[in-house]
């Protein structure tokens, strides 16, 4: 299980999606069920918990690896390409990441033009922007510099585009209204990196450290490196799978 959101976009995307685990099935295990059961039968169904050397064994016989990845009762399980009984068992729930992104908790991660991306969900960017956008008309920049200050999102690349545009938008309110405007440096453009998973002990399996954004000779963010290059094509799919009574998945929605 991932110790928070941030850990598991971050292991969702630059660990799982980044690296070829392109086909999925997401769901939340039901009120009433014990998420660690679950967990273990998932993942001995699926032979998901295999050394490194039988993942590239089987890599090499074009069979397929899978992922098993969850935080609280919402969990991805994921697949590469290749042979495996999980594309015929949950096809009616199985979802392309290239297509269709996965989205939680506000955010929305695929994979584009050779790279994972992760950016604010539209409908929750649109959200952001309406209510940025009252708070400028009714508290002024102090209001909008708490709000802004206080936002969660990791500032991926797209998302700190995502950012920016917000703050645009909110500053030009301001200025109608006869406020200040805001610098950029009211947003947090460094993104915190770990801890991802919890141990057996319930504590965090590594330490945060920051990821520094390069600037140009401007002083705006500079364009991240592949790396980094972390926001999805938009979808309007919304289903999800939940665990049934047996060990496979029903599409819901």
């Amino acid at each position: 299980m991932t110790k928070s959101i941030a850990g598991f976009i971050q292991q969702l995307a630059v660990s799982y999606v980044g690296r070829g685990y392109w086909f999925y099935v997401a769901g939340r295990v039901p009120d009433g069920k014990d998420p660690s059961a679950v967990d273990a039968k998932l993942i001995r169904r699926y032979g998901i918990d295999v050394s490194k050397w039988a993942r590239a064994r089987r890599k090499r016989s074009g069979l397929a690896n899978m992922q098993y990845i969850r935080h609280g009762r919402f969990f991805v399980l994921l697949s590469t390409h290749g042979s495996h009984p999980f594309f015929e068992s949950e096809k009616p729930s199985l979802r392309d990441v290239r297509r269709t992104p996965v989205k939680y908790a506000g955010y929305s991660v695929s994979y584009r033009a050779g790279h994972p991306h992760v950016r604010i969900e539209r409908r929750e960017y649109l959200r952001l922007r309406s209510w940025l956008l009252d708070v400028a008309a009714a508290r002024g920049t102090p209001g909008v510099r708490a709000e802004l200050s206080s936002l969660r999102f990791e500032p991926y690349a797209p998302v700190r585009r995502q950012l920016l545009n917000l703050l645009r938008a909110t500053n030009r309110e301001l200025a109608e209204r006869g406020h200040a405007k805001l610098a950029p440096s009211c947003l947090r453009l460094r993104r915190t990196v770990g801890p991802v998973f919890m141990d057996s002990a319930g504590t965090a399996a590594c330490e945060h450290t920051q990821v520094p954004v390069q600037c140009s000779s401007r002083g705006s963010p500079a364009r991240p490196g592949p790396g980094d290059e972390l926001g999805d094509i938009d979808s309007s799919f919304t289903g999800l799978a939940v665990v049934d009574p047996g060990l496979g998945l029903a599409e819901l929605g």
